[in-house]
């Protein structure tokens, strides 16, 4: 190959980037992230599955990049059982963006259940730049990512995911105190197993046992039962803010409403894409280059993951009631929360302990009073929200679970502490 036409291969990998969308390679990592969102919204991928598929999918797309740019920071030294990975064999140069922004498509299509879809993005990632990128570069970008995910996938493979269909079927148990479904589906159990996936970070699921919840007590004069009458009370009153504040942090897959003897499912991001896509947002706000923010999307789906772990964990030993059945037991037979009760047990509050600790490692990493306008939810029609910081969006995401009437005030407050142990843990470990 003559001297000029490697000028030219080294000038489009370098600078393909000012061509995927006016200079901002940035801002198409959060496009790939939300095509994966797509995908999930589709499938009704229930909450902790979805954290999963972001996370291997971001790191895939994160081990590209330290593997094209040595100057990453090496973040997968704090992940546990993390293999080897073998460099990609290509004789050609590799344009760093491509490969990513492909590698995350290639691992999400492999991995969710209809990552097929994903080949229609990647083939729109090629349309756009091949005339900007030689054929021969382009070629090599996607051996070299391909060969990548490929690896990645085999360690998704061990992580113990495909191990849970063939555990026993999770039985409710017949005690007052213990979780039952719920209506208006009476849907079963979602991952009563999941505490045996292999965490990134933390040491075990257990690592972070919340406070006990409150127990069990159906005298009127009880913790418990005050908590269920603060809910109740709130929940007859709640402002027409306090609605929409609900409704903005819902984030139940599993919804559902009927008309006549029909059931009509309604769609909505879990609340692991919302937070992904409040990453998309900070980072172009903040300003960030294309390996910043990559790293933190790569962050936020790994703490996703290991804080969806550690929730399920507790939910499934202490297998608490939710505030629909015990208050249409012993206040109110008619009462019907404003929020569809989700499919699994109430203590701790899965929203409460994943945003808290999201937050907390997207104010490590970004700062305090970070101010910024949430649109994430306009894709299903709600109206955009500003926060004046991630810890302040995390506390909203908290208390909706009350307005809600889906969490009592201790499964809140407790797993707000458990998601902050979780998030700090996670800091200390980068």
């Amino acid at each position: 190959m003559n001297k000029l036409v490697w000028i030219l291969l080294f000038l489009s990998n370098h600078l393909v980037g000012q061509e995927f969308s006016g200079g901002k390679t940035s801002s198409l990592i959060a496009q790939k992230v939300w095509d994966l969102t797509e995908v999930m919204y589709h499938d009704v991928v229930n909450p902790p599955a979805a954290a999963r598929f972001y996370a291997y999918s971001l790191l895939a797309g994160y081990e590209i990049l330290s593997q094209l740019d040595k100057n990453t920071k090496p973040v997968q030294k704090a992940i546990k059982q993390y293999p080897v990975i073998q460099p990609g064999n290509t004789s050609e140069p590799v344009n760093k963006e491509l490969a990513v922004l492909y590698g995350i498509l290639e691992a999400g299509k492999t991995i969710i259940p209809s990552g097929y879809l994903l080949e229609m993005k990647q083939e729109q990632l090629i349309s756009k730049v091949k005339e900007k990128i030689p054929k021969p570069v382009i070629q090599s970008s996607l051996l070299f990512a391909k060969g990548i995910v490929q690896q990645l996938v085999q360690f998704a493979k061990r992580d113990g995911y495909f191990e849970l269909s063939t555990l026993a079927r999770y039985k409710p148990l017949s005690a007052d105190s213990c979780w039952r479904p719920t209506a208006p589906e009476y849907m079963a159990a979602v991952e009563p197993h999941w505490r045996t996936i292999r965490t990134f970070f933390l040491d075990s699921v257990q690592q972070f046992i919340p406070m006990r919840p409150q127990p069990f007590d159906i005298n009127r004069e009880s913790g418990f039962m005050r908590m269920a009458e603060e809910i109740y009370n709130t929940c007859k009153e709640l402002s027409e803010e306090q609605k929409l504040i609900a409704n903005f942090w819902d984030c139940n897959p599993f919804a559902v409403q009927f008309q006549g003897h029909m059931s009509i499912g309604l769609k909505k991001i879990s609340p692991g894409g919302h937070w992904m896509g409040i990453v998309g947002i900070a980072a172009e706000q903040a300003g960030l280059d294309f390996n910043k923010t990559l790293l933190l999307h790569t962050l936020t789906a790994l703490t996703l993951h290991d804080a969806f772990a550690s929730c399920w964990d507790e939910k499934y030993r202490s297998n608490r009631v939710r505030p629909e059945t015990v208050i249409n037991r012993y206040i109110d037979s008619k009462w019907k929360p404003l929020l569809q009760t989700p499919p699994f047990p109430e203590y701790s509050s899965g929203h409460s302990v994943i945003s808290t600790a999201v937050a907390e490692v997207l104010t490590a990493f970004i700062g305090d009073n970070f101010s910024f306008t949430d649109t994430v939810e306009t894709y299903i029609g709600l109206p955009p929200r500003r926060f004046s910081s991630f810890r302040a969006a995390a506390a909203e995401a908290r208390i909706s679970r009350l307005y809600g009437g889906i969490h009592f005030r201790d499964a809140i407050e407790n797993g707000g502490e458990q998601g902050r142990r979780i998030g700090d843990f996670i800091i200390s470990r980068l």
